[in-house]
Order: structure tokens, then C-alpha cells, then sequence
């Protein structure tokens, strides 16, 4: 008998020895049973154990962990966020104090109520002073806007183009805030340049007419929906 044959002969008494450990076992009395069939009911214990374990307990808490991994990285960078904006408030304040001080400075420009009959008179006199003939000078409809109104002018003039060009430079360096628009600008029979444009100023709006507008705009959009 060779070698391979005495190696066959043994894998088959082995294999018969172990199948005769698996036979006949007693449930009842697991301590009397061979060293194999023992390991093997506990290793197929302990597999239970774990897969057990982890469908009912261990992924959610594996699912959970990886949400509070995220919810540490996201805390973190908001500290970080306000780590540096708490560095920088000092200079966050001395910005928002110049950007008030400049609104404060715009705001001075825009007439009030009150101050926008000077303010045509100024226009006119502007025009006048330069020697020139007004033969329009029509205040329109005022527009609201979001805390200020636009008060558009139709105006025509006729005069040599120096006191044009002196009217429109003088009407530039007005305190108040005035713009021209829609210029037109023709040669007249007598050979004067007749001006054609919309002058239009600018006033704030009261907190009244502010609240005013505010609730004209809900109404609005209220019935909209």
C-alpha cells in the first residue's frame, strides 16, 4: 500500500470519527458530549451572539456614532466661524459705525416734506440766474420707494450753451440730490439751444409713510396668494 493510500485511508477514518462525535449527542446533557461537537456549538453560539448584536443593536449604534462624528465636525466649525468673528468684532463695529455715519451723510441730502418747495424754488432760481428762459417747469407724480420718494421735474429752458452748461454744473453741486435725465438738447430759430430734460429729486420718507407703505405691500401680497 502507498503513501497516497495509507493518506485516503486516514482522511476517511477521520472524517468517520468525526461524524461519529456529531451522532447521538444528548441536548439534555451538552457536558457529556465530545470536544469537537462542543467547540463547534459554541463557536456557532458566539456567531449568533455577534450577528444578534449587531442587527439589533450594534448597527443602530454604529449609525449613530457616525451621526454625532458629523455633528461634532459641523459644531466645530461654527465655533470656528464664531471664534473669528468674535476676533474681528471690534473692527465689524467700526465698519458698521462708518456705514452708518455715511447712510447718515446720504440721508442729509435727501430733503424732507418741508424742504421740497425750497428746493424747486432753487432749481428755478439756478436756471434764472444764468440767464435763462423756463419755458417748462412741471413737477410729476411722486414715486415711493423703499424709504424714499422720487419727485420727477419736466423742464425746458433755452439759452446759449455756456449758461446751459453753467445751469447743469450748478444744479450738480446742489446740496440736495438732483439728477437730470432723458436730456434732449435742439438749436432754436433764434439760435439759441432749447434743453429738454427730467429733473428729478429725492426726499426720505417719514416712519409714518414708511408704515404706510409697508402695509400697502402686505395687502398686496396677501391678496395675491
Amino acid at each position: 500500500m502507498g503513501f497516497k493510500d495509507s493518506l485516503e485511508n486516514l482522511r476517511s477514518l477521520d472524517m468517520q470519527a468525526l461524524l461519529r462525535d456529531f451522532q447521538g449527542l444528548d441536548p439534555n446533557d451538552p457536558g457529556q458530549w465530545p470536544l469537537l461537537p462542543r467547540i463547534a456549538t459554541l463557536v456557532a453560539l458566539f456567531a449568533a451572539i455577534v450577528a444578534g448584536g449587531w442587527w439589533f443593536d450594534w448597527s443602530d449604534q454604529l449609525a449613530g456614532l457616525e451621526a454625532k462624528e458629523k455633528e461634532e465636525l459641523t459644531l466645530k466649525e461654527d465655533w470656528l466661524t464664531k471664534k473669528r468673528q468674535a476676533v474681528n468684532l471690534a473692527e465689524y463695529r467700526r465698519q458698521l459705525s462708518e456705514i452708518d455715519r455715511q447712510f447718515g451723510a446720504l440721508l442729509k441730502q435727501l430733503p424732507n416734506r418741508s424742504e421740497i418747495e425750497s428746493l424747486l424754488a432753487d432749481i428755478n432760481q439756478a436756471g434764472l440766474g444764468r440767464g435763462l428762459q423756463f419755458e417748462l417747469f412741471k413737477p410729476g407724480s411722486e414715486g415711493s420707494k423703499d424709504f424714499y420718494a422720487e419727485l420727477p421735474i419736466a423742464v425746458r429752458v433755452t439759452g446759449n450753451y455756456h449758461d446751459l452748461g453753467e445751469f447743469v454744473s450748478d444744479v450738480a453741486k446742489m446740496p440736495r440730490i438732483v439728477t437730470l435725465n432723458d436730456i434732449a438738447i435742439e438749436t432754436g430759430k433764434d439760435g439759441n439751444l432749447k434743453f429738454d430734460a427730467t429733473a428729478v429729486t429725492y426726499r426720505y420718507l417719514d416712519d409714518e409713510e414708511v408704515a404706510r407703505i409697508r402695509r400697502e405691500k402686505a395687502k398686496e401680497k396677501a391678496g395675491k396668494k
